[in-house]
């Protein structure tokens, strides 16, 4: 298999569906205006976290860590979608797909890992050696967990 084609979202329409340009304008700007509310959020909370010296806190540091993840989630899948969108390709390459699969479980599983280390902070009173410790730990297993995963499929 070299490439993969997408089903879903059909970009040019069968001949019995009455999918306009409009509706494909409709969807694009839709993606495109989600996209962009969610790294403009997370860009905000880094920028209010690291400009305020009150917020220089473990729990911020956690999230400060899981906006970045959050962007980086996000930045992953929904710009290839819309370039796919405006040049109407779809398919993708094997290698690139399996890329972005191992990218986004990555930062599926930051995003575990780290919710899972922000609840044990709300119990426990860590040291910022603990929580970066933490951090530093949560982001080497999730790579080596979808490096393994990602490996096994190619």
């Amino acid at each position: 298999v070299s490439d993969f084609c997408f089903s879903s979202l059909p970009l040019s329409p069968a001949p019995w569906e009455r999918q306009t340009s409009q509706q494909q304008q409709l969807l694009f700007v839709l993606f495109l205006s989600m996209y962009l509310a969610t790294v403009l959020g997370n860009l905000l909370i880094l920028l209010a976290i690291s400009t305020d010296s009150h917020l220089h806190i473990p729990m911020s540091f956690f999230l400060c860590n899981l906006s970045f993840i959050d962007i980086c989630f996000s930045s992953t899948t929904v710009p290839k979608m819309l370039a796919n969108h405006i040049l109407r390709k779809q398919t993708i390459p094997f290698s690139r797909c399996l890329t972005q699969m191992y990218f986004v479980f990555t930062f599926m599983d930051m995003d575990n890992f780290l919710l899972a280390v922000m609840a044990y902070d709300h119990f426990v009173a860590m040291t910022r050696q603990l929580c970066a410790l933490l951090v530093t730990g949560s982001w080497v297993i999730a790579n080596l967990d979808m490096l393994l995963h990602t490996l096994l499929m190619a």
